[in-house]
């Protein structure tokens, strides 16, 4: 999950500048440069939507043969990205996170705990509804956060966000429609995707309040390794194997750690850096729809007419309610 700062650095603000200058035509060495290197930036962001987008199309290939818990595959998931992670964070802030205070590593771990719940719930939605569903749900994120930053921090809701929230609303209660004339499990996955979006956005809430102190680095492997210890537990609670897997399986549980997880992310938290916040939540709008195509392509499976709308609904009014800034997150 990324955190959003809606910062952008000056070399971005530089950059636009000296495109409206021009019209659009660069001639000189230097602006010859800031062009290639915004081309990387919006490059990398475009990967990191990319990437998310096979999230939810992995997780259906490791659970087709073997009916393989969504418990397990979230342990996984957390659990070699933490692995990942480890070295470089043992190497580089070690130093930081022994100097952490108690209540920081507490509310880390409760950070952890509302990441757990997130893709414990959203995995678990994608047995029982389609990608489309799942997918588009699941990105009301956004939403959620505004409105408890509302409720618990007095944060202004402006009359776009306003706005949105309704059309946000419009469209969950098509898709959840239509769900329900497809079947009682078809809506119960409905619900447990939005459910897992409220989920992750208590942890970005706790994020905010956490990266403010504390680098990326640090944040993450603390927040993963404790998400991943907590998915363990439920996975052995309930008895599930975590092992004896087919080795397709396995093959795709790394790959949603290594694509989504990892490279997706990462690639987002960096265009953070250089682009604009207000602009990677609207890039991130890409995910359902590239989700929803890669289900079609990969998956063989079609989305009805009541989630093409609905979803176009919550797409259209997370971009109002964000388009001139606000904030958000992007986890999958």
């Amino acid at each position: 999950m990324v955190e959003c700062d809606y910062s952008s650095t000056c070399h971005c603000k530089r950059s636009e500048a000296i495109l409206k200058k021009t019209g659009g035509w660069i001639l000189d060495g230097p602006s010859v440069s800031i062009v290639a290197t915004m081309t990387r930036q919006y490059s990398v962001l475009a990967l990191g939507v990319i990437s998310v987008s096979f999230a939810a199309v992995f997780i259906r290939l490791a659970d087709v043969d073997t009916g393989t818990p969504p418990l397990v595959i979230a342990a996984y998931r957390l659990c070699l990205a933490s692995l990942i992670l480890a070295p470089a964070a043992l190497l580089r802030s070690r130093q930081e996170i022994r100097r952490l205070a108690r209540r920081d590593i507490i509310l880390a771990v409760a950070s952890g705990a509302f990441l757990a719940f997130h893709f414990a719930l959203w995995i678990s939605s994608l047995s029982y509804t389609s990608v489309a569903t799942s997918v588009v749900l699941v990105t009301i994120t956004p939403i959620f956060v505004a409105v408890a930053s509302f409720l618990l921090f007095r944060e202004r809701l402006t009359w776009q966000v306003m706005a949105g929230i309704s059309v946000c609303l419009a469209g969950a209660v098509l898709i959840g429609y239509g769900n329900w004339q497809i079947s009682s499990e078809s809506l119960f996955g409905g619900l447990l995707a939005l459910l897992g979006a409220l989920a992750v956005a208590g942890y970005l809430l706790i994020g905010r309040r956490l990266r403010q102190e504390m680098s990326l680095l640090s944040y993450s492997f603390l927040v993963y390794s404790s998400a991943a210890v907590m998915l363990l537990v439920a996975a052995l609670v309930r008895g599930y194997p975590l092992f004896d897997y087919s080795g397709e399986t396995y093959l795709w549980m790394v790959m949603l750690a290594l694509v989504p997880q990892l490279l997706g992310h990462m690639s987002l938290v960096w265009a953070l850096r250089f682009v604009s916040a207000t602009l990677v939540t609207i890039a991130v709008l890409g995910e359902p729809v590239g989700a929803t195509i890669l289900a079609f392509l990969i998956l063989d499976e079609a989305p009805t007419w009541s989630e093409i709308v609905g979803g176009m609904l919550i797409l259209a009014g997370i971009f109002m309610a964000f388009r001139r800034g606000g904030t958000t997150v992007i986890e999958r």
